[in-house]
Formats: structure tokens, sequence, C-alpha cells
């Protein structure tokens, strides 16, 4: 029997415990900062897969191993998730039952009923980690370990719902020059992509730009500025800033994007002439935007609405802004608020390893394309410049979203790549 013939059968085999595997992870709610209860499941699910070696670094990210050898691949899914959001809209289930059932996706089966985990998390990501723990175990019961030079890691990350790429600064800042893991040579992360292989996404970054204004009693304005007249006209610039944007030059990932996602006013009183405005700016980065582009575009904006940069009143002060906050497990870690653009050529073994093992697998060429939000591959590939792929059950437009479901045989399908691309990047 062919590794890829072995792969499937033991996909099969243990596809119902992926699912329940899944179904208890989503059963125990795990917003970003709030992941010990369900990191502790993680940690009993990897031991009873008969991982080597299980450990919870600093941060709280789970990292199970199995093999020990000179090539070194991770398989990443954060375990947090977002919110519930309005309870009215989950209407076919609750976010936490974690049930096991027949359920509709609009994009699968022509609209017939497909057996899904259903909740919150099972899209994004829980569903990736559920089945990254099942290849471990079919890569175990093929005697991987024994047979190949290579080191299979599954990393149950946390914080990325807060601040996508954090954990994997102090994955490779702190945890690989402790000696605790090893550097990975590859990666793939468990995103959702919808069963395709996907090779980058956009980047971003968060911008805070401060007006100061003069307040004055409100009853005559024109002793004053109003800082939210300054700040209006510079989000009109922002505005026009949009549409002036241009996509990448093979228009793979497409145009940047820059949008007021927060504007904040003060004053002494609602008698009073605002003296202070804060808007929060959300830029989407395409190949080619860096931080420094996008700093130089905003301060063009102020110049092009008549605003100095600067302390004095009338000006404006721009800030990246920076991330600070305290893990599950108590440690406080940040890092600025920049997450670069990455991409990778079609080219790059990492892609093709994935593209042959699908073919091995299901005898087709798998979908390759990008992802249209952020993951951890920012610092994966971005920062630390790690060869990754993303591959992962589910379908990305139902992360966030109310009722958010994963197919079982998604998980099946995930579980049998992982496991097939880890025999295949041992034989690069």
């Amino acid at each position: 029997m062919s590794n890829a013939a072995k792969v499937l059968e033991l996909a099969k085999k243990y596809r119902k415990d992926t699912a329940e595997g899944l179904a208890r992870l989503v059963r125990i709610p795990s917003e970003s900062m709030k992941e010990g209860d369900v990191q502790h499941e993680v940690e009993r699910q990897m031991h009873n897969a008969g991982f080597d070696e299980v450990i919870i670094d600093g941060l709280g990210n789970v990292i199970g191993r199995i093999g020990n050898g000179k090539t070194v691949l991770a398989i990443d899914g954060h375990i947090d998730t977002v919110g519930v959001g309005n309870m009215d809209n989950w209407t076919e289930f609750k976010p936490f039952d974690g049930l096991i059932q027949l359920s509709t996706l609009k994009d699968r089966n022509d609209g017939k009923p497909t057996e899904c985990v259903c909740g919150r998390g099972s899209v994004d990501q829980e569903g990736g980690v559920a089945a990254a723990i099942t290849a471990g175990r079919i890569l175990k019961e093929m005697g991987f370990a024994e047979k190949e030079d290579v080191t299979y890691y599954v990393v149950s990350s946390v914080m990325e719902e807060d601040c996508d790429g954090l954990c994997w600064n102090y994955i490779i800042n702190e945890d690989v020059k402790q000696g605790l893991i090893k550097k990975p040579d590859f990666v793939i992360s468990t995103e959702p992509t919808n069963l395709n292989v996907y090779r980058g996404h956009r980047g971003r970054m968060e911008i805070g730009v401060d007006f100061r204004g003069l307040s004055c009693h409100g009853s005559a304005p024109e002793r004053g500025v109003n800082a939210a007249y300054l700040a209006s006209k510079f989000a009109l610039e922002i505005e026009k800033l949009n549409e002036r944007l241009q996509p990448d030059e093979d228009n793979f990932l497409g145009k940047g994007t820059v949008t007021i996602s927060e504007f904040k006013s003060g004053s002494p009183s609602l008698c009073a002439v605002a003296d202070f405005v804060h808007i929060h700016l959300d830029r989407r980065m395409t190949w080619g935007e860096t931080k420094e582009s996008c700093c130089a575009e905003v301060e063009d904006c102020l110049k092009r609405a008549g605003i100095k940069v600067g302390p004095e009143i009338g000006q404006a002060k721009i800030t990246v802004l920076h991330y600070d906050e305290v893990a599950w497990t108590g440690t406080k870690y940040g890092m600025e608020k920049y997450f670069p653009t990455w991409k990778l050529p079609e080219s790059e073994h990492v892609v093709q390893t994935g593209i042959k093992a699908y073919k091995e697998l299901y005898g087709k060429a798998p979908k390759v394309d990008k992802w249209t939000f952020s993951t951890n591959g920012v610092t994966i590939n971005g920062v630390h410049k790690i060869p990754m792929i993303g591959f992962g059950p589910g379908n990305e437009v139902l992360a966030h979203f109310p009722n958010e479901k994963c197919a079982v045989d998604d998980l099946e399908i995930a579980s049998a790549f992982y496991a097939m691309y880890a025999w295949n990047i041992a034989h690069k």
C-alpha cells in the first residue's frame, strides 16, 4: 500500500475522533487571553494521540512534537476565538454546544445537509488544530518518527485574534532561543482555506492620528480651534487615498485599503469646542507597501487637508500603535501593530510540496489562492521569513460569523493533507 493510500485509510479511520476532538474544543469558551482551559484540553488530546512531547510555553502556546529529525515542520492553528456577538443571530445552535449534526453549507453539496461540527471556533480556527493532532496520530501509527529525519510540531497558538503574529514572535524570539523547540524550516497555517493551498495575504497596520484643538465656550466657537473640524478634513482625504491605492504588480493580492475605524473627540463639556480628536486607521497593505510608505501617505493626507504634523494647537501627531497585553499564563508581551504583507511564488518548494501532497491523495491539483484577511503569517513569513503555506478546513467566509460550522469531510481531508505533507517534506 502506498503512503498516500495508508494516510487516506487512517484519516478515515480517525474521522469520528477528529470531529469529537473539535467538538470538545468548541465547548470551551476561549477568547484571546482566556485560552487556559481549552489549552489544557489540547494538551490532553496531544498526549492521547501519542505525541512524543507536549509543552506549554510562557505565553500559553501548546506545542506538541513527534520525531526529532533535522527537517522541522510546524502546523500552526490559533486556539483563541472572537466573541459570540449578538446571540439573537445564532439561530441554528448555541455557540458552545459543540454539536456534531447534519447542517447546510451553502457552498457544498448543492446545498444538501452535510455532517458538521457546529459552534464558535469550529472554522476559525480550532478545526485546524484538531485535524493537525489527528495527522500526528496518523504519522505515529505509520512509524514516521522512526523512519524519517523530520520533526513534526503542532502549535496551538494564543492571542491571534487580538494581535496576529504575536504568538510566533514569542515562539521564535523566546522558545527557540531558550532551546524549548527547534526553529521550523517550514510552516503550514491551518486558517480556513476551503481546502485550497494559500500562498500569501495582504499585511495590515494600525495607525493613530491625534489632533490638538483649543477649547472655548460653545457660544463663541470662533475663539477656539475645533479639533473635530481638523479631523473631518483629514477624514475626507483618507477616503480619497483609499481610492488612489493600487494593486500589486501581478494583481495576486489586489489593492491595499485604508479606512477610519474609530473617531473619538473630547472637550471640557458639551457646551465647549472639541479640543481633542483621535482617529484610528485600519490600513491593509498589498505587496510593496511598507510601514514607512503608509505613514508617509497619512502625512500627505494631513498636508492636503492643510494640517501640519506637530504638537502645537491646530496640528496632528501620527503614531503606529502598540499592543501590550497579558496572556492567560500571566506573561506580559507586546509588539508594534505593524503586520507585514507576505506572498510566495507558486514555484516555491513549500507551495509545490503542498500541491504534490494534495495530488497524491486526491488525484487532482488544488486551487492555489490567498486569504482576504490576516493570519500569523505576518510574523512567520513576513518578519521571520520562514517558508509557509495555508491549508485549512472550513470556508473563511464563516470566520467570525454566527452559526459557524465546519464540515467533518474537511477535517478528514485536512488531517490527511498534513500527514502527507510531512512525508513529502521528508523527501524534498
